[in-house]
């Protein structure tokens, strides 16, 4: 009479992930893998995925910073000169209040500023 054993014939051998953990490439987590497990979690495994199959979004460019100073308009309350890029008033030796941004005048080279040329702007800010 034949006898057939109960355990299987490869009981005694180790499998090939015994007592080793290897990290989630995912979240870098150490875990003991079961089979070809290579994410810690279903979570893991679909963040993964959504990286791999994400369109590359185009890097967004953006310009160089430009300092506003240089064209800022600046008014002295004390004896109304009025200057572009200077904060400080040579005629009173105080420090002048900006106005906003602006440019010299077209017509007659004085300092300008944006806010002045439209009336509507003007009634927002107050």
């Amino acid at each position: 009479m034949t006898t057939i054993s109960a355990a299987p014939p490869d009981a005694g051998t180790p499998s090939r992930h015994d007592g080793v953990t290897i990290a989630c490439p995912a979240c870098g987590q150490q875990f003991t893998p079961a089979g070809r497990q290579r994410w810690c979690s279903q979570r893991c495994r679909a963040a993964a995925y959504r990286r791999r199959n994400q369109a590359a979004s185009p890097g967004v460019v953006l310009p160089a910073p430009r300092p506003r100073r240089p064209r800022t308009v600046y008014a002295c309350d004390d004896c109304g000169a009025r200057s572009l890029g200077v904060q400080y008033c040579q005629d009173c030796q105080a420090f002048m209040r900006r106005v906003g941004l602006g440019a010299p005048c077209p017509c007659c080279d004085e300092p300008v500023a944006a806010i002045e040329l439209v009336p509507e702007a003007t009634e927002h800010h107050a």
